[in-house]
């Protein structure tokens, strides 16, 4: 009987994956749920929240207080919410004889202090929980043998974590600013004022994404090296660690340089923050109330020659250019390109590393 070589067709169609990357997102948010440390970190995120709250309503007491001609000063006993508004107005330097300019400057910075203070450092908790697991522990239990037999590529795999991980850093960064524009907007005396800061909550997402995306960018290509999700953690922790404490010394060994030169010179807060008389950015009447809130807001005047060596700072000097508080190129050029670089390269490792496996 004779044989016939019947052969096969070659498929000259092209793969395409529909929804395939918001079904891994999905997955791997249900998953990442699943550990009671991130609920619990996450429940403790929105804490600061409440504080930063209460701030935009006493402020909010103050101006209403001053348009009635009742005197609030922060120099006043704190006994009412008002003269804590006018406390926080003072430190942020808002006038409360200028209602609508002082409601815009002091929300931009309040916004800005919540997002550069308290949910940077959570936030950094926050991915070391989730990112080294994404992927990690694909390659751990060979999860790539079941992925690319699919009409799956490379660019959906990695958005799909991108998408996971920057949906989990979003309720840290991203919707408690957004909700404190909305209790600042309840609590003013006219819904009119969602109008005059209709630019706020465009700046709070472009702060947000100037954050999430060399953060996520890079906790997932450390997660793509390794298929032990303990290494990917550690060197996601020693990797934030390790540049804030690089900036702390090189930042203080200047600050002694300058010491040194000029001995004399004054070295308390207005020297800090390089008050000058006429400066709108700073408070008028000598040092700030809450110093901490000013430097959280980014009222520094100093140049940090170093911050583009820490994500923390390199993130916090860019949010305060998106604000509009700072505005000097000198000092948000450095920080802003190395952010950019940290993400093109770590998406350089993501698109080498996550399909290795099925190549080699």
């Amino acid at each position: 009987m004779p044989l016939h070589d019947v052969g096969y067709r070659p498929w000259t169609g092209t793969p395409r994956s529909r929804g395939a990357a918001a079904v891994i997102a999905g997955t791997g948010i249900r998953l990442a749920f699943k550990s009671r440390w991130l609920r619990r970190v996450l429940l403790f995120a929105w804490s600061p929240a409440l504080v930063f709250a209460g701030g935009f309503f006493a402020f909010e007491q103050a101006v209403e207080e001053s348009a009635r001609g009742e005197p609030v000063s922060p120099t006043r006993r704190l006994d009412n919410f008002g003269t804590i508004g006018a406390l926080v107005a003072d430190s942020l330097g808002g006038r409360l004889d200028e209602p609508e300019a002082a409601r815009r400057t002091v929300w931009s910075r309040l916004l800005l202090a919540f997002m550069r203070a308290p949910q940077a450092v959570l936030l950094a908790v926050v991915v070391g929980l989730v990112a080294p697991k994404l992927i990690a522990g694909d390659l751990r239990a060979r999860a790539w043998l079941v992925y690319f037999t699919r009409p799956l590529g490379r660019t959906d795999y990695i958005l799909g974590k991108v998408l996971a991980l920057a949906a989990i850093v979003g309720l840290v960064t991203l919707v408690p600013a957004l909700v404190l524009w909305i209790v600042g907007v309840l609590v003013s005396p006219s819904v009119w004022v969602a109008v005059a800061t209709s630019d706020l909550p465009l700046r709070i997402v472009a702060a947000a994404a100037a954050v999430t995306l060399p953060t996520v960018l890079l906790a997932l290509a450390y997660s793509s090296l390794t298929a032990e999700s303990r290494i990917a953690t550690f060197a996601w922790f020693a990797t934030w660690v390790a540049c804030w404490i690089a900036h702390g010394a090189l930042t203080g060994a200047d600050m002694a340089a300058e010491a040194a030169r000029a001995p004399t010179a004054n070295r308390g807060f207005d020297r800090l923050l390089g008050q000058v008389a006429g400066d709108p950015r700073l408070p008028r009447d000598g040092r700030p109330p809450l110093g901490w809130l000013a430097r959280a807001a980014g009222l520094e005047r100093t140049v940090d020659r170093w911050s583009w060596l820490s994500l923390y700072h390199a993130q916090g000097i860019v949010q305060a250019w998106i604000f509009g508080i700072e505005d000097r190129l000198a000092v948000v050029l450095p920080p802003l390109l190395a952010l950019l670089a940290v993400a093109l390269v770590s998406l350089v490792i993501l698109f080498r590393r996550v399909d290795a496996p099925a190549r080699a």
